[in-house]
C-alpha cells in the first residue's frame, strides 16, 4: 500500500476519542460532552467520557459510550497526584484524541500526556467553553495541540488573553440535536400533564426563563421585566427553569423574595429543574435570555431558535451571536430592561420568522470537530501546531 492510500485508510477508519471533564451532572459543557459522545457512537467510532460521574452518566453510558469514574474534578494540588495513574489510563486506552473540556482535568491530562511516547500518544484538544480568567491555571487550556473556541468572542479572547496562533484555533459552534429540538416536541398530552400541576400557565402566553439559578444568569433582570411586562399586557406568564447551583439556595430565597416585593407571586412560576426543556420552549411565546455579562455562548438562544420560538437577548457576547444568526429582531441595548419589555411585547403577536443556520447542529459540530482530530491525526509526530 502506498503512503498515500495509508493516509487515505487512516483518515476514514473509525477513530477512539476520550473526552475529560470533572463530572457529568448538569451545565452546557456537560450536555456537549454526552451529545458529541452520542453522535460519535452513531457515527461508528469509540467513544470513552471520564469523569467524577453524575447523573447523565447512565444515558451516556446507555447511549453506547464508556464511562471511567477518575477522580479528576478537585480544583486542588492534591490533584498531581492522579497524573501517573491518569498517564497509565491514558496509555491502556491506546485513543486516538483526548479532548479535554475543562481546566482541572485539562492540568492531569497534559501532565500526563506529556510524558507519553510522542510518537504513540493520543493527540490533544482542548475546547474553551467560556472566557477563563487570565492567569497560570487558566493557560492549561491553551497547552493543547489545537484549541476550539465556540463562538466568535471566545475566540478573540484566546487570541488576545493567552496568544494563541489563531492556525491552532477552531470555530466550532456548540451543535444541538434536532431529534430533541424542533417545532412539534411540544405535544398536546405533554401539555395537559403540566396544565394538570401548574394550572396557572393555562390560557396565558408563556414568557420561558431558562438556565441554572445563578446571579450572573440574569433572573433578577427577569423578575424586573415581568413587573414592566404585566403593565403592557395581563395576559402573560413568566416561568424559570432551572435550579439553585450547590450551595447556592439563599439565591433561589432571594428570588422568591423579590418575585413577592414586585407582586408577581400569581406571575411567575419557579418549576426547578426540568429534563423536559425542549418541550417548554415549544410552549413558550419567547425564551428570555438576561446574563448580566458577556457569555461564551448561551444554548438556550439556537435551541429555542430550533424549537420554533423566538428569543430576546441582550446585545453581547455569544448570546448575540447565535441570535443575529437566526433572529437578530430579538436583541436589546445590554441591560436595558424597558427595552427588554417592549420587545417581548411586540414578539408575543408577531410571525416571527427564524432562519438558524446548519452550523448551530450537531451533524455540523460532529463534522468539524472530526475534521479537527482528523488534521491532527494526519500530522502524527508529535510536533505541535
Amino acid at each position: 500500500m502506498s503512503d498515500a492510500e495509508n493516509i487515505s485508510a487512516n483518515m476514514s477508519k473509525p477513530l477512539k476519542i476520550v473526552q475529560v471533564l470533572p463530572a457529568l451532572n448538569s451545565g452546557g459543557v456537560e450536555r456537549g460532552t454526552v451529545e458529541l459522545a452520542r453522535e460519535l457512537v452513531r457515527g461508528g467510532h469509540t467513544s470513552v467520557v471520564i469523569s467524577f460521574g453524575g447523573r447523565m452518566v447512565e444515558g451516556l453510558v446507555a447511549e453506547g459510550s464508556e464511562h471511567i469514574t477518575f477522580p479528576v474534578h478537585r480544583k486542588s494540588l492534591w490533584s498531581l497526584l492522579q497524573v501517573r495513574p491518569m498517564r497509565r489510563l491514558l496509555e491502556s486506552l491506546n485513543a486516538d484524541v483526548v479532548h479535554v473540556r475543562s481546566r482541572a482535568p485539562a492540568w492531569i491530562v497534559w501532565l500526563a500526556w506529556r510524558r507519553m511516547n510522542p510518537a504513540t500518544r493520543p493527540r490533544l484538544v482542548s475546547t474553551f467553553h467560556g472566557m477563563y480568567s487570565v492567569n497560570f491555571y487558566s493557560a492549561v487550556m491553551a497547552k493543547a495541540e489545537h484549541l476550539i473556541a465556540i463562538s466568535h468572542c471566545v475566540k478573540k479572547y484566546i487570541i488576545t488573553n493567552y496568544h494563541a496562533d489563531e492556525r491552532r484555533i477552531t470555530l466550532i459552534p456548540r451543535g444541538l440535536d434536532p431529534a430533541a429540538f424542533h417545532r412539534d416536541a411540544c405535544t398536546p398530552v405533554w401539555k395537559t400533564e403540566l396544565f394538570q400541576q401548574y394550572p396557572q400557565l393555562q390560557n396565558k402566553h408563556i414568557i420561558l426563563m431558562p438556565g441554572r439559578l445563578t446571579r450572573w444568569k440574569g433572573q433578577e433582570a427577569f423578575l424586573e421585566m415581568m413587573s414592566r411586562l404585566v403593565q403592557l399586557r395581563q395576559d402573560c406568564h413568566g416561568v424559570v427553569v432551572g435550579d439553585a447551583e450547590p450551595g447556592k439556595q439563599h439565591y433561589f430565597d432571594e428570588l422568591l423574595a423579590m418575585r413577592s416585593k414586585l407582586g408577581l407571586d400569581d406571575v411567575v412560576t419557579f418549576v426547578g429543574h426540568r429534563s423536559d426543556i425542549a418541550q417548554f420552549y415549544g410552549l413558550a411565546a419567547v425564551t428570555c435570555h438576561m446574563s448580566n455579562k458577556e457569555e461564551p455562548f448561551g444554548r438556550t438562544v439556537p435551541e429555542s431558535l430550533a424549537s420554533g420560538t423566538p428569543v430576546v437577548a441582550y446585545d453581547r457576547g455569544g448570546a448575540s451571536e447565535s441570535l443575529n444568526a437566526g433572529f437578530p429582531q430579538g436583541l436589546v441595548p445590554a441591560d436595558d430592561v424597558v427595552a427588554f419589555a417592549v420587545r417581548v411585547d411586540d414578539l408575543i403577536d408577531a410571525d416571527a420568522e427564524i432562519r438558524l443556520p446548519e452550523s448551530y447542529y450537531l451533524s455540523s459540530q460532529l463534522t468539524a470537530t472530526l475534521d479537527v482530530y482528523r488534521r491532527l491525526i494526519k500530522r502524527r509526530g508529535g510536533e505541535v501546531e
